[in-house]
């Protein structure tokens, strides 16, 4: 079967596939943060623990990621096959959060961690499978992945917003998981472009670490990540404190939220068509200029008409997200060939380290002054990512950016 694909897919059915199996997997990310009202009561969690719902997987990411460069697992195994491995340790520690009870509490944060190791090993072998098929258009492609991560994250709060209670979700999100993991492995082959595997050498991260081009890249993905997962975790939270302030109900806030989120899919496809014509640093930094100003705007729109409130945020969710698929394409644009995976994954696991950061700041702030005043302090981060961009453009790496267009 797998010599039957390799000679028969083309670069974009398999980007359809890769996609299409990202978007399956990554429902995981979310599925039990979006249900988190339901699961509060049910295990009895105070507002510290639900937000541990997601900063365990931000944990688990962050270890697994620097697990994997420390052992050079993402440059020495294939993509497809960490792929599909990852994707089923994720999905079967996410269906056993429907055993545990207000009595078992602790295992839920250990499967939620044991999910993010796991998702370490699926998001970076699908940006390196992807980077396999396309030279030209590489901005493009990463792009239509980087919003199938999105919309994938987004879908939870769609199953939820439909009627399905808590433990529909989560098991609705692993069943597409391993779909997901089996999709890709039967579908797609290696691309053309693929790097020979090569042996694990401590070489490799250091080499990543020394190369410019990768650090002003990850500078500004650093930025771009100080604030996106903070903003997707806490919207509905934001979305519901206005509409009560305002006089207004809260039913409709799961589904304005997976709009939110979804709608930077369409975001950062957009933008990635842009950034391969006109510049991967100048798209980036036009991102995170238009997210940085949506975040300092927030209290300005807080407790007026839903409807004004959503249109923010939609705009907001379109740019956040947008710039993301650009940072993972200076990495293989600007790394070896050997050390493509590796750098991915540093890149990836030191974005989400960060923010465990701003994920838990966010309610504190809120406790301290209200949610209307949450998440103007996250525009830090795209402004010193916006600085990177411009520095990285001024310099002669630009010219191995986006075939030259810097």
């Amino acid at each position: 079967m797998v010599a039957s694909v390799e000679r028969t897919v083309r670069p974009a059915t398999a980007l359809a596939w890769i996609a299409f199996s990202q978007f399956l997997v990554l429902t995981l990310w979310f599925s039990a943060s979006a249900v988190a009202p339901q699961v509060a009561v049910d295990w009895r969690l105070d507002s510290s623990q639900v937000a541990w719902l997601t900063l365990t997987v931000q944990l688990g990411f962050v270890a697994g990621a620097v697990a994997f460069a420390a052992i050079g697992l993402a440059d020495s195994v294939p993509a497809r096959f960490l792929f599909i491995v990852a994707a089923h340790v994720a999905a079967l520690a996410n269906l056993a959060l429907l055993f545990v009870g207000a009595e078992t509490v602790w295992a839920a944060f250990v499967l939620r961690f044991v999910t993010g190791v796991a998702l370490a090993g699926v998001y970076p072998s699908g940006l390196k499978a992807i980077s396999g098929w396309f030279v030209r258009g590489r901005g493009m492609a990463l792009g239509v992945l980087v919003g199938a991560l999105t919309v994938g994250s987004a879908a939870p709060h769609l199953i939820r917003g439909i009627g399905f209670e808590w433990r529909g979700v989560i098991l609705a999100a692993s069943v597409l998981a391993a779909a997901g993991g089996w999709i890709l492995w039967l579908k797609v082959s290696d691309g053309p472009h693929e790097v020979p595997r090569a042996a694990f050498s401590m070489h490799h991260i250091g080499s990543v670490v020394r190369n410019r081009g990768v650090r002003l890249s990850t500078y500004g993905y650093l930025g771009h990540m100080w604030e996106l997962y903070a903003m997707w975790t806490w919207t509905a939270a934001f979305l519901a404190a206005s509409a009560v302030a305002a006089g207004y109900g809260t039913d409709w806030v799961s589904t304005a939220t997976f709009a939110v989120i979804a709608v930077g899919g369409l975001g950062a496809w957009l933008a990635g068509i842009a950034a391969d014509r006109f510049g991967r640093t100048t798209v980036a930094g036009a991102s995170l200029v238009v997210s940085g100003t949506c975040a300092v705007a927030t209290p300005l729109v807080f407790g007026a008409h839903p409807i004004v409130v959503v249109a923010l945020f939609l705009l907001w969710g379109f740019a956040v997200v947008a710039d993301s698929a650009q940072f993972s394409a200076m990495v293989t644009e600007t790394a070896t060939d050997v050390n493509r995976g590796t750098a991915l994954v540093l890149q990836t696991g030191l974005g989400f380290l960060l923010t465990l950061v701003t994920i838990r700041g966010v309610p504190v702030i809120a406790e301290a002054a209200g949610w209307q005043w949450a998440f103007p302090w996250l525009a830090l981060g795209p402004a010193l990512g916006v600085v990177a961009m411009i520095i990285l453009r001024r310099s002669p790496l630009a010219a191995r950016l986006a075939s030259g267009a810097g």
